[in-house]
């Protein structure tokens, strides 16, 4: 078996974005008087995917946390518009793996951000598709992104590596059937990593080489079975 594609996650892989996020809900909640800590964010927001319901509970805001979700996304929409940037090593491991692979993104963002992203950047011309969050059901850790990448790349999802940053990210391409690559960063490096077949420090890191020696162990694996 050779890797019939790779797959991304968007932010905190490609884009340096968490730090966005985590500005964006700082913004608003200071509205109320309140300070989340880094550690606090990455905890209840990125390792458990609840940060809205955690600070509603915890900071007994009268509100539902879908609405501190409404009044942060026009926060970050402008933040990201003006201090997005890419993560290091990012564009140049897309140009190295392209020719080898076909990418995709599967990301939790919406389709606009993601747009934003790949246009600004010049990026799209890398990807032979992108999955943004309408165009599936479940969130992530739910497979279903890495599943409809899978499916319209129309390759099998074990046949496929994908490159995660957090903790639900891993889990959701572990649970698609996927090879998985975790990238910590400085918001999730303390996640849990343990269904990741890799962990690597950086992007810079992931050599086409890599990728078909992951493969390699996939395919000895599933003879073995």
């Amino acid at each position: 078996m050779t890797a019939a594609a790779v797959i991304f996650d968007l932010d905190g892989v490609l884009l340096d974005s968490e730090a966005l996020q985590y500005k964006a809900y700082s913004e608003v909640l200071a509205r109320f008087g309140i300070s989340v800590s880094v550690e606090e964010y990455a905890k209840h927001w990125i390792a458990a995917g609840h940060g809205p319901e955690y600070a509603v509970r915890t900071y007994g805001l009268q509100m539902h946390p879908d609405e501190l979700r409404d009044l942060k996304n026009p926060v970050y929409h402008s933040i990201l518009r003006h201090d997005a940037a890419l993560m290091p090593g990012a564009e140049a491991t897309l140009s190295r793996l392209q020719p080898h692979f076909p990418l995709a993104v599967a990301t939790n963002s919406n389709r606009q951000d993601v747009s934003f992203v790949l246009d600004h950047f010049h990026l799209r011309r890398f990807f032979t598709t992108v999955v943004s969050r309408e165009d599936y059901r479940r969130a992530k850790p739910q497979p279903d992104a890495f599943a409809t990448a899978a499916a319209r790349l129309d390759v099998a999802p074990e046949a496929c590596v994908v490159v995660e940053d957090s903790y639900r990210g891993v889990v959701a391409a572990h649970r698609a059937g996927a090879v998985v690559v975790a990238i910590p960063n400085r918001f999730t490096c303390g996640g849990d990593f343990s269904l990741a077949e890799l962990v690597l420090p950086n992007l810079d890191a992931l050599a086409v080489d890599v990728v078909r020696g992951l493969m390699t162990q996939r395919e000895l694996s599933l003879v073995r079975k």
